[in-house]
Parts: C-alpha cells; sequence; structure tokens
C-alpha cells in the first residue's frame, strides 16, 4: 500500500470523527500515541512498538487530512530518493 492509498483510506474511516473531534483534540490523541510508543520502545516489546508506530502513522495521517497536506507529496518534496543535505543515495553526511 502506497502512503497516498493509506492517507486516503484514514479519511473515510475515520475522516467525519476527525472533524468532528478537531484539530486540537486529534493533536492531543497524536501526542498520546508518540508517549504510548515510547513506552513499548522502552519495553523492548516489538509486537507492541509495531502496534503503536501503526497509531501514530495514522494518527499523523488524520491531522495531515485535517490540514488538506498530501502526506506522500510532503516527503518525497522533502527526501526526494536522496539525502535532501548532501544529495546522495546513502548518505555521506559527516554530521550524524
Amino acid at each position: 500500500m502506497e502512503i497516498g492509498e493509506f492517507q486516503r483510506l484514514m479519511k473515510a474511516l475515520y475522516g467525519a470523527n476527525d472533524a468532528e473531534r478537531g484539530l486540537q483534540k486529534t493533536q492531543l490523541w497524536f501526542y498520546e500515541e508518540c508517549g504510548e510508543l515510547a513506552e513499548a520502545m522502552r519495553k523492548n516489546d516489538k509486537k507492541a512498538i509495531e502496534e503503536e508506530m501503526a497509531d501514530v502513522f495514522a494518527w499523523m495521517v488524520s491531522m495531515a487530512n485535517m490540514l488538506d497536506i498530501d502526506v506522500e507529496k510532503a516527503c518525497l518534496e522533502k527526501y526526494p530518493m536522496k539525502c535532501p543535505r548532501c544529495g546522495h543515495l546513502p548518505c555521506t553526511c559527516t554530521e550524524k
């Protein structure tokens, strides 16, 4: 599944709920999911990490939908199949 397909799926599934909830409350859910991901990572629980990564991504995409941002396009503009700083693939930047 492409990022754009996932974004459209989230809009179809949750767009009405997201609009009713509003951006500010959606941000709070996103932050909560980030905290749950951090906790799963601290515990090194791979299954929980996978689930929380999916949740974080889904909530981020929901916010993008609310802001009319195409996540796939934004990612490719920021990371055009090469490092945005050095222009290489893989990155050859000396700063890590």
